[in-house]
């Protein structure tokens, strides 16, 4: 077998599954999927958090990718190391994680403050935990692969180090800014593991469309699942598709 024969039948594996779930459910149940309110408020919730979830990525990933590939951190090794650990962990874990860590006396601290268990905020949050470790891995790789050269000529030219990062490096990384915030959107978009520990699905509060999924299944609604599931892989499709076409690369680095 050629290499492209590997290729083909792989991608021709992906195109069955995806037929497999077009040709389950019709327009019927398409239709009677968008029209539920409870699916609708999912769908808002999800697109919602989403986007919260990417923006605060980003806004975290920016600077800790600049500094991790720029500056020499004692123990950079080991910190990065942490910072992946969202990444390779199954999800589930995560969820769990925040859930113990709000039942300690610093998180309980934190609750009196702002309600994050079982609530809107609580998905965020669960969104972020690994979201945000994937934007910073893509803004490491980006920034890595920029030379540091014209930020050293501005530090030469009089510029301190968070000027030449402000005026130099970021617009230069703005394709990377992008990527990391599309990467963590279309991610935290199918989160389902931390979402259903930490935040749980309750319906018409913390459900998003990945937990409608599991209700509509644990409910034997087999095609409610497979109408929402269908919704799930247009919205990826159309976000992929876009993504192409500005000509991002969306893998981590």
């Amino acid at each position: 077998m050629t290499l492209s024969g590997v290729v083909f039948l792989y991608v021709a594996f992906l195109v069955a599954l995806l037929v497999s779930l077009a040709s389950y459910t019709g327009p019927r149940d398409l239709v009677e999927a968008v029209s539920s309110r409870e699916i609708r408020f999912a769908a808002t919730l999800s697109l919602a958090t989403s986007t919260i979830t990417a923006v605060l990525s980003v806004l975290v990933a920016v600077p800790s990718g600049y500094v991790l590939s720029r500056v020499r951190v004692p123990g950079a090794a080991l910190i990065e190391s942490l910072l992946d650990i969202p990444i390779v962990l199954p999800p589930i874990v995560m969820g769990l994680c925040l859930l113990i860590f709000f039942q300690t006396v610093f998180g309980r601290m934190v609750e009196d403050a702002v309600r994050f268990t079982f609530t809107a905020a609580g998905v965020v949050l669960a969104q972020f935990v690994i979201g945000a470790a994937l934007a910073i891995r893509t803004m490491r790789g980006t920034f890595a692969h920029l030379s540091p050269r014209p930020e050293q000529v501005a530090l030469t030219l009089g510029c301190n180090r968070w000027q030449a990062f402000w005026h130099v490096a970021l617009p230069r990384s703005r394709r990377g800014v992008l990527a990391a915030g599309t990467i963590a959107w279309a991610h935290s978009l199918g989160q389902f593991g931390p979402i259903l520990v930490f935040a749980g699905a309750m319906r018409m509060k913390t459900e998003v469309l990945p937990t409608t999924i599991w209700l509509e299944l644990s409910a034997g609604n087999l095609e409610g699942a497979v109408a929402v599931s269908l919704l799930l892989v247009i919205t990826a499709i159309f976000v992929l598709t876009v993504v192409r076409v500005l000509g991002l690369e969306i893998t981590p680095s």
